[in-house]
């Protein structure tokens, strides 16, 4: 397995023209039906692996909340960003001006890794994801009265919504929900009703830059964390989420040495 390192120099060295030509070859145009913004029903893999939430072996399929990963200078973004319209726990909107956008309106602490206890949640976990509506659904996903989706937050949303439903095939990369159904050269393209459709030649460009730069962030995000981490033993209870910046708790807060 090559190291993350290694892996971070070929991130580098991608071609944004060969990505775009991959994607241009596959083909994609947004409908809009919100399905990478909503929760989804989970069941186990073919191959009896647990799904994502860890379950194995359940009767029925459970609704998995939808889990995007978030950087951190992108939770600042979307913190500040004037173009907010998000909705509470409960699905209910709030307006812009008594949205409190702090940490907590934005990510949560990634789900995996952690445990149910006694006294709640606790556990380590790597990372951050979008935080989620009372639904599962991501709290900045909205449908109109036809039920067109849309993205509160477009022009900030983070490298892996602007991205989907694509990824790179490099170790080291995540790949975003929904299973990889196709490949050209390093190109995955992952479940989308869009697939398939044709795509601008300009926006097979700009949508390769932004697949590029996902690459880079996550190998560098991993490489970060990987070197920042020190196991932090959190008491019943206690969640601790280990980012490229280091230990923080669920509110995004430093925790102290």
């Amino acid at each position: 397995m090559e190291s993350l390192e290694a892996e971070l120099e070929a991130a580098r060295e991608l071609s944004v023209a060969e990505l775009a030509d991959a994607i241009e070859g596959i083909g994609f145009e947004c409908t809009r039906c919100g399905a990478c913004c909503k929760a989804a029903e989970n069941a186990d893999d073919e191959d009896g692996q647990p799904s994502e939430d860890g379950e194995v072996g359940t009767d029925e399929p459970a609704a998995e909340e939808h889990t995007a990963t978030v950087f951190p200078d992108e939770v600042r973004r979307l913190q500040d960003t004037s173009d907010y319209d998000q909705r509470d726990a409960e699905g209910v909107p709030r307006s812009r001006s008594d949205s409190s956008r702090d940490w907590r309106d934005v990510a949560r602490p990634m789900p995996y890794g952690i445990d149910s206890g006694e006294q709640g949640p606790e556990g380590e976990t790597f990372e951050w994801a979008l935080g989620t509506d009372g639904c599962g659904d991501c709290t900045f996903y909205a449908e109109d009265e036809a039920g067109v989706g849309t993205c509160t937050v477009h022009e900030d949303r983070p490298l892996i919504c602007r991205t989907y439903p694509f990824s790179v095939a490099l170790a080291g990369t995540s790949q975003p929900m929904g299973g990889a159904v196709s490949q050209v050269e390093e190109v995955r393209a992952h479940e989308c009703e869009g697939l398939g459709r044709d795509i601008s030649r300009a926006d097979a460009e700009k949508l390769a830059g932004a697949l590029k730069q996902r690459a880079i962030r996550e190998l560098e995000e991993a490489i970060a964390v990987r070197e920042n981490y020190e196991p932090a033993n959190p008491n019943p209870g206690e969640v601790v989420v280990h980012d490229s910046e280091g230990a923080k708790r669920p509110d995004g807060t430093p925790i102290e040495d």
